[in-house]
Protein backbone atom coordinates (compact mmCIF):
# COMPACT_ATOMS: atom_id res chain seq x y z
CA UNK A 1 0.00 0.00 0.00
CA UNK A 2 1.15 3.52 -0.98
CA UNK A 3 2.29 5.84 1.73
CA UNK A 4 -0.15 8.83 2.70
CA UNK A 5 0.91 11.69 3.20
CA UNK A 6 -0.40 15.11 4.36
CA UNK A 7 -0.57 18.07 2.20
CA UNK A 8 -2.78 20.56 3.22
CA UNK A 9 -5.61 21.61 5.95
CA UNK A 10 -8.79 22.51 5.57
CA UNK A 11 -11.10 24.65 7.64
CA UNK A 12 -14.02 22.58 7.06
CA UNK A 13 -15.36 20.09 5.24
CA UNK A 14 -16.21 22.30 2.08
CA UNK A 15 -13.28 23.40 1.95
CA UNK A 16 -11.51 20.23 2.11
CA UNK A 17 -13.71 18.93 -0.81
CA UNK A 18 -12.78 21.67 -3.07
CA UNK A 19 -8.77 20.68 -2.31
CA UNK A 20 -10.01 16.88 -3.09
CA UNK A 21 -11.71 18.20 -6.63
CA UNK A 22 -8.24 20.21 -7.42
CA UNK A 23 -6.05 17.03 -6.65
CA UNK A 24 -8.45 14.78 -8.56
CA UNK A 25 -8.66 16.94 -11.14
CA UNK A 26 -5.12 16.56 -11.88
CA UNK A 27 -4.46 12.76 -11.32
CA UNK A 28 -3.66 12.71 -7.72
CA UNK A 29 -5.70 10.77 -5.45
CA UNK A 30 -6.99 12.66 -2.41
CA UNK A 31 -7.97 11.63 1.22
CA UNK A 32 -9.92 13.35 4.19
CA UNK A 33 -9.43 12.99 7.82
CA UNK A 34 -10.79 15.18 10.27
CA UNK A 35 -7.79 17.03 12.11
CA UNK A 36 -9.21 17.79 15.56
CA UNK A 37 -11.19 14.60 17.51
CA UNK A 38 -15.00 15.46 18.80
CA UNK A 39 -17.71 13.63 19.41
CA UNK A 40 -19.33 12.05 16.92
CA UNK A 41 -22.68 13.25 17.53
CA UNK A 42 -20.89 17.06 16.89
CA UNK A 43 -22.70 18.98 14.06
CA UNK A 44 -19.82 21.48 13.68
CA UNK A 45 -17.79 21.41 10.71
CA UNK A 46 -14.48 20.14 11.52
CA UNK A 47 -10.80 21.07 10.09
CA UNK A 48 -10.03 18.20 7.59
CA UNK A 49 -6.57 16.78 6.49
CA UNK A 50 -6.09 16.67 3.11
CA UNK A 51 -3.57 12.99 2.41
CA UNK A 52 -1.86 12.42 -0.85
CA UNK A 53 0.26 9.57 -1.71
CA UNK A 54 3.69 10.18 -0.95
CA UNK A 55 4.86 9.88 -4.41
CA UNK A 56 2.26 12.80 -5.21
CA UNK A 57 3.47 15.14 -2.89
CA UNK A 58 5.05 17.65 -5.04
CA UNK A 59 2.82 17.64 -7.90
CA UNK A 60 -0.07 17.51 -5.17
CA UNK A 61 1.31 21.44 -3.97
CA UNK A 62 1.90 22.37 -7.47
CA UNK A 63 -2.00 22.21 -8.18
CA UNK A 64 -3.21 23.27 -5.40
CA UNK A 65 -1.16 26.29 -6.07
CA UNK A 66 -2.07 26.70 -9.01
CA UNK A 67 -5.80 26.46 -8.90
CA UNK A 68 -5.95 28.33 -5.57
CA UNK A 69 -5.72 32.41 -4.44
CA UNK A 70 -3.08 33.01 -1.79
CA UNK A 71 -5.07 32.92 1.43
CA UNK A 72 -7.90 31.06 0.17
CA UNK A 73 -7.18 27.46 1.62
CA UNK A 74 -6.33 26.92 5.60
CA UNK A 75 -2.56 26.22 6.27
CA UNK A 76 -0.33 23.62 4.25
CA UNK A 77 2.29 21.66 5.85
Amino acid sequence: MTQMVQVAVAEDIGEAEEIQAILEAAGIEARLETAVDHHPSATEDAPQKVFVPEASLEAAREAIEALTEPGDLGADT
